[in-house]
């Protein structure tokens, strides 16, 4: 007797594509906004940001957002259609509210140095990044509702519950990614507090009704 086994492959739901589709739409509006003339803006630092050091280095964890939030997409697309649209339903109306916000309420930082305090591979690194991305359009901080936005669907996927290094590894990188931003005065702390707020109002209404979100600890003890 032939026994045919399912296979074990990671498979492409094409139909979940679809839930992509918002990204060419942001990434155009984005890159307008960006390219638009300053002008008048809200600025949103706050003298405490003045007390936050400069450390360059931390520019690693700034562009790991990108590689983050595109494996998370990846894994989710192929492994598991459910926790896939709800990350990308996170994404999309996170994403899209902080443009809203940038054309209501212009705002920016000027935290940037003027001069480099050293010269080295990452503060060269640094003004290549000041060049492509301005310093406006900065609360909240996409960076920090993207990180969080990354790290809550990790939670949320079953296939991923025993696997506790991954789901804290990818906390510990968001919290890196979101110190990162002020570090390399990208963005004032108001900013990530936007970002943060703006995270966890979008998560209770996408995760609500996914209790083992809320309950972490538990989550482990439940077999994939």
């Amino acid at each position: 007797m032939i026994v045919l086994h399912r296979s074990l492959s990671p498979r492409l739901p094409l139909q979940d594509l679809k839930y992509v589709l918002w990204l060419p739409v942001y990434l155009l509006s984005f890159f307008y906004l960006e390219l638009q003339p300053a002008g008048s803006y809200q600025a949103t630092q706050l003298p405490l940001d003045h007390l936050i050091p400069f450390w360059e280095s931390f520019v690693i964890f700034y562009c790991l957002w990108y590689p983050l939030l595109v494996a998370v997409g990846l894994y989710l697309l192929t492994r598991d259609s459910r926790c896939f649209r709800r990350y990308m339903t996170f994404l999309a109306l996170t994403f899209f509210i902080s443009e809203l916000i940038w054309i209501l309420f212009p705002n920016g930082q000027d935290l940037r140095p003027a001069v480099m305090p050293r010269d080295n591979l990452f503060t060269r690194w640094i003004a290549v990044l000041y060049q492509i991305d301005t310093n406006t359009n900065v609360f909240p901080s996409v960076h920090v509702v993207g990180a969080i936005g990354a790290a809550w669907a990790v939670w949320d996927c079953s296939h991923l519950r025993r696997r506790k290094g991954v789901r804290w590894g990818t906390v510990a990188l968001a919290v890196l990614i979101c110190m990162s931003t002020v570090l390399i005065k990208q963005h004032a702390i108001l900013d990530v507090a936007g970002g943060l707020a703006l995270s966890i109002a979008a998560g209770i209404l996408i995760y609500r009704q996914h209790p083992r979100l809320s309950a972490a600890g538990s989550a482990s003890s439940s077999a994939i």
